[in-house]
This record gives structure tokens, C-alpha cells and sequence, in this order.
């Protein structure tokens, strides 16, 4: 097997074949090909909003991920308004060909960011999903297509040529818009967007015909509105560069075999050079109890068990996918999250919170901790009681309620006999003893 520092020199020696239920076939004397480090993406950047609070850079990069997708940043950084054209140009009546229309700093910063931890930008405009309900925004159909085309081309000019005080960064993947085939994403019609994707398109390869635009990201991958998005371009006598979608379930084989009836699909409609891209795919039972939820059983089967929405099943299912990707025709793969913790991000939804309080005179003080779905083992840093004494301590747990606990104390250091990796919290009474 021959290997280098680089992930994506590295041979792919002898395709892991399934055989019987309890067999899997690997050949060693056989290679299909190399790594492909495209398949190794996520819809997770470096976020702006919070780093004096928790900057988790080091954490992302550990993960070596080859570039990020920008959708939904815009959710995940609190109240910054950065990647959404409405939020780069948010004045569409003004002229798109004058850079002091743009508002392009807090975009410049987040790019930056990822970028600097070496994550390649996989840039979607548009705009981010917009759960609204039955008022929208955003996602509305932009009145003037042509004019909404020459912003967009504004945005691509700035971060590559330089235009506006810009980059001439390295961003080679635009994708036009994201789902546009449900109402959280887009409320006009499915003619009013595959004209705004065939406008922009043109515009776009007309200025930069060395990058690469495409999408829109399909929900799911919905075979005849592609079918029918393609034959507009045709029409048009223009190519997108890529055509992506997503998926969300819990059937590995279904999803890996997606890459195939794309290809043929696009190789059947006049488009052979078209990449294929799965640019958001997650582990998924049901909707129901991730967002929103019918009831407060359906919330608990989402969250807990082996079969939850970020148990055991769902880590078996992306690695399985992970693999199985490498032997397929798949250009690119983006993992969904946008986020850092909780459903869609590639940290547990744990945390740790304590709260500590001192008597009048200062002679006794507690601590609360708990520790949300914590997995690591549990201590406490405490300053300003040395020499006291613990008094008393009690933990509350899914076996123990509110029962007494012997812990540890020494030298600043307390520590709490979590009994398994469920959610624990303990309260602690100190008294000073000078």
C-alpha cells in the first residue's frame, strides 16, 4: 500500500466489498484508485460571533477538513449578517456595478478565518434557510433576475479579483442558491427559479469562465426537477460546472448509490463534464423531535439510544458512508452541520454549567455543577476556599435522586463521581475551617 503525508496520495487498496451479513471482502493485491480528500467536507467553518466566549479553531481543525460549505453561517453566528446576498448587497434598487453598495467586511472576516485554519471555501449564494413559517423574507424570488445576477457576480469579483478593496482568493466552487425545491428555501415558483439559475449561471461563466458554478443543492435528490433544470440550460447554451444536492435518512446503500444515477442522468442530458456534489448529508430517523416535535417521547427517541440522532447508529452510518463514498463517482461530500454542538454540529450537545455562592459571613459556600451529557470525567476547579472542608454533597442522576456522594477534595481540586456517561449534577456545601 503506498503512502504519503498528503491523504490524498494515498492508494485505495482493494475496495471493502460486502458479502454475507457477517463477511466483508478486502483485497489488499487490488487498488481502485486514490483517496479523494473532496469527499472529506463540511458544512462547519471557524464562527465569528462567539470567540471570546468559546473559540473551538483548534478542535476544527484537528478534523483536517478540506473546505467548508458557507450555507447557514449567517444562523450560526449571532447576529452577524455575513455569505447572504441580501446581506452583501442589501439594497437591490442600487446599482450592483458600484462596489460602496456592498457590504462585504464581516463576510471578508469569517472566509478569512476559515481559511487560515487551511479549509478551502465552498461558497453558496443565496440565502441561508429561513424557518419563518408562513412569513418570508429571504427566500423570496428576487424581482430582477438580471440585476440579481450582476450582484452576485459583484460578490465573485470581490473575493477573486480583487474588486471593492477585495481577495484574490482561491475560491473555485459558487453554487446558486440552495434548495430551491422547498418553501423554507424559496417561496416563488419552480419556473421563476430555474430562470434566476439559468440568468445567473450565464452571467456568472460569461465573467469568470475559469471557476466553477453550479447547484442548487437540491432537497433530496429530486430526479426530474433536475431533468428539467438541465434542459433550461440547454436551451440556454449554458454548462453548470457542478450539480448538488442533499440527503437526510438512515439508508447508507440508498445514499452511496445516489452518485451513480446522477452521472448517468447528467451523461444522458449533454452534460459529461457536470461534477457531482452531495454538499449536506446527516444520519436522519425522522424529522420529528429534531425540529419541532409531536410530542415529548418522540423528543426522547431523537436524543437518546443507540438509534438517536447522534448515537452509536448515526457515528456507524457516517463512517460506512465515508467509505463507501470512496468507490463511487462522487466528486465532492459536505457533512451537515453548520454548527459547533447540539443536532447539526460535530460536537455532542453537552455542557458543563456551575453556579457558587457564599454565605453573609463568608464562612460556608456551595457549588452547583451539572453536566449536561457530559462524556469526559468530571472535576472542578475551586479557588478561594483553601483549607475548607466539604460538609456535605449530594448527586442527582438517572439512578440517584438528590442521594449523599463522597467526592474528592484536594488542593483546589473537586472531584465528582459521575456514576456512566448519562447527564449528572451534584451540589457541594464547603466551610472554612480558620
Amino acid at each position: 500500500m503506498k503512502t504519503t503525508k498528503a491523504i490524498g496520495a494515498i492508494v485505495l487498496a482493494g475496495a471493502l466489498a460486502c458479502g454475507a451479513d457477517t463477511t466483508a471482502n478486502i483485497d489488499f493485491t487490488a487498488s481502485t484508485g486514490r483517496i479523494n480528500k473532496w469527499l472529506h467536507c463540511s458544512g462547519y467553518g471557524p464562527r465569528s460571533y462567539p470567540r471570546s466566549l468559546e473559540n473551538d479553531d483548534k478542535d476544527l481543525a484537528a478534523l483536517h477538513l478540506t473546505a467548508a460549505r458557507t450555507h447557514d453561517w449567517a444562523l450560526i453566528n449571532n447576529g452577524q449578517r455575513i455569505v447572504d446576498t441580501q446581506y452583501l448587497f442589501p439594497l437591490p434598487h442600487l446599482d450592483p456595478s458600484d462596489p460602496r453598495n456592498y457590504v462585504f467586511e464581516p463576510t471578508d472576516h469569517v472566509l478569512e478565518l476559515a481559511q487560515n485554519i487551511g479549509m478551502k471555501i465552498f461558497y453558496r449564494m443565496g440565502t441561508s434557510i429561513e424557518h419563518t413559517g408562513d412569513w418570508f423574507f429571504n427566500a423570496a424570488n428576487p424581482a430582477d433576475h438580471a440585476r440579481y445576477a450582476e450582484s452576485l457576480a459583484g460578490i465573485v469579483r470581490h473575493y477573486t479579483q480583487g474588486w471593492g478593496n477585495g481577495f484574490k482568493w482561491d475560491i473555485a466552487n459558487w453554487e446558486i442558491y440552495n434548495e430551491p425545491n422547498v418553501k423554507p428555501c424559496w417561496r416563488g415558483t419552480k419556473a421563476e427559479f430555474i430562470d434566476l439559475y439559468v440568468t445567473c449561471l450565464k452571467r456568472l461563466k460569461s465573467e469568470f469562465p475559469h471557476l466553477n458554478f453550479g447547484g442548487p443543492a437540491f432537497a433530496g435528490c429530486p430526479t426530474e426537477y433536475m431533468k428539467e433544470l438541465l434542459a433550461a440550460c440547454r436551451t440556454a447554451g449554458v454548462a453548470p460546472d457542478f450539480m448538488s444536492w442533499h440527503y437526510y435518512g438512515q439508508n447508507p446503500k440508498d445514499l452511496i448509490a445516489q452518485p451513480a444515477r446522477v452521472r448517468k442522468l447528467l451523461d444522458e442530458a449533454g452534460f459529461p463534464k457536470c461534477k457531482t456534489i452531495i454538499n449536506e448529508w446527516h444520519y436522519l430517523v425522522t424529522w420529528d423531535g429534531i425540529h419541532g416535535a409531536s410530542s415529548q417521547d418522540k423528543i426522547r427517541k431523537a436524543h437518546s439510544g443507540p438509534s438517536a440522532h447522534n448515537g452509536i447508529d448515526s457515528a456507524a452510518f457516517n463512517l460506512a458512508v465515508l467509505a463507501g463514498f470512496q468507490n463511487t463517482c462522487l466528486d465532492q461530500s459536505y457533512y451537515y452541520g453548520s454548527g459547533c454542538r447540539g443536532n447539526w454540529g460535530y460536537k455532542d450537545g453537552m455542557g458543563r454549567f456551575a453556579f457558587a455562592g457564599l454565605t453573609a459571613d463568608r464562612k460556608r459556600g456551595f457549588v452547583l455543577v451539572s453536566d449536561y451529557r457530559g462524556k469526559e470525567p468530571l472535576t472542578a476547579s475551586v479557588k478561594g476556599m483553601d483549607g475548607a472542608r466539604v460538609v456535605s454533597a449530594h448527586v442527582l442522576d438517572h439512578t440517584r435522586d438528590l442521594e449523599p456522594v463522597a467526592v474528592e477534595w484536594k488542593d483546589g481540586t473537586l472531584i465528582l463521581p459521575r456514576k456512566d456517561e448519562n447527564s449528572a449534577a451534584f451540589f457541594v456545601i464547603f466551610e472554612r475551617t480558620n
